[in-house]
């Protein structure tokens, strides 16, 4: 059987590019299809393979606004030429599930979520007060359309995975089609404790996007008066870093960039506990943290209502104000959490239980 994986963008290795990542490995001869990809931003399981890419690949600087080209997305995807291929397997958070198949190909797609900013969260991306009135005005406008084309091209999909009871509910919102949750791989083989002593510091490890609201968590550390480490880049840096500054006495935040995974796994060991601000449809860095046997503070929406156990892995946010996380920090900082029970809990998400699931949902899909 001649396999394709296709997914949406190649420029570093987050929650979705650890799915591709287990993909690949289960399927060493598939071809890759990808609209941009960086050189040397992903693991050699997922580079040594052949990597198909779109037209974006030869525009110069590409990597440093290839966002900003997100309308031609749609073209660009159905450009792919998947005739040679028997199984399609798409990781999709914006427009890999739509590419174009042979009739009697199997598509499953791996959808990490129907993408945010056409559906529900245009605000946090486009809202004017980021990039002004004329210009929300008008993405709301390109929104809109990229909105009915992701309907209208969700039934070139035979079968939907997904990492969230959560996103199979937006996706059933979106799509009216179902989907079956197979929770993403995390490493609890790298990630797990040793004797290190926690230091008084806590951890955010997350893309740099508005959605993660890491602004809360600036503000809530320096309410709580508990330094904070940040791992991760995005295009939201720079003004996140003003907000540390402009927090004045009191606030102590360290901006890391993206880290080795040695590195990441030493901060996830000795940090006091992580903080997770956004609203994830999966969340794999607090499963990461716990997998450490460290506590997670987290906003009790999306997946880590399915990832944390509240009084026993961590605590539980209800609402996204700095207040309620400085409670919920300062809560933490005072609780005598069990690192072996923590460590256990996380044991569940683990690469051999990925690897298991998504096999039978692809014989079991086949074989209808």
């Amino acid at each position: 059987m001649s396999v394709a994986l296709v997914h949406d963008w190649l420029t570093g290795m987050r929650g979705g590019e650890r799915v591709l990542e287990a993909l690949c490995e289960r399927y060493p001869e598939a071809e890759l299809f990808t609209l941009l990809h960086v050189p040397g931003s992903v693991t050699p399981s997922i580079e040594q393979r052949p990597i198909h890419t779109s037209a974006l690949q030869y525009l110069p600087g590409i990597r440093h606004y290839y966002r900003e080209c997100l309308p031609l997305f749609p073209v660009l995807v159905e450009q792919f030429d998947l005739e040679r291929f028997d199984l399609v397997i798409s990781s999709s958070h914006c427009v890999a599930k739509s590419v174009l198949t042979r009739s009697d190909a199997l598509h499953i797609c791996y959808c990490h979520t129907p993408m945010r900013y056409a559906w529900d969260q245009f605000g946090a991306y486009f809202g004017a007060d980021r990039i002004g009135w004329a210009a929300s005005r008008l993405m709301r406008s390109v929104m809109a359309r990229l909105a009915r084309w992701d309907r209208a091209t969700s039934d070139r999909v035979d079968r939907y995975v997904t990492n969230s009871q959560h996103v199979a509910r937006r996706i059933r919102t979106y799509y009216n089609r179902d989907a079956i949750v197979v929770y993403p791989p995390v490493d609890t083989d790298f990630f797990h404790p040793d004797a290190a002593v926690p230091e008084r510091y806590a951890l955010v490890v997350s893309a740099l996007v508005p959605y993660k609201r890491i602004d809360v968590a600036i503000e809530a550390c320096r309410r709580a008066r508990l330094p904070l480490k940040i791992v991760g880049k995005g295009p939201d840096r720079a003004r996140l870093e003003r907000a540390a500054r402009a927090n004045g006495p009191g606030s102590d935040v360290e901006f890391l960039g993206r880290v080795p995974d040695d590195r990441l796994r030493d901060l996830y060991r000795r940090a006091w506990l992580t903080l997770m601000t956004g609203e994830e449809d999966f969340g794999i860095a607090p499963v990461e943290a716990q997998a450490c046997g460290r506590p997670v503070v987290a906003l009790a929406r999306g997946g880590a209502l399915e990832t944390v156990i509240p009084g026993e892995t961590g605590v539980l946010v209800d609402e996204l104000t700095p207040s309620a996380f400085a409670d919920a920090v300062a809560q933490a900082l005072e609780a005598r959490f069990d690192s072996a029970a923590i460590r256990r809990h996380a044991e569940q998400f683990g690469r051999q239980r990925f690897r298991k699931d998504m096999a039978a949902v692809i014989e079991e899909t086949a074989a209808c």
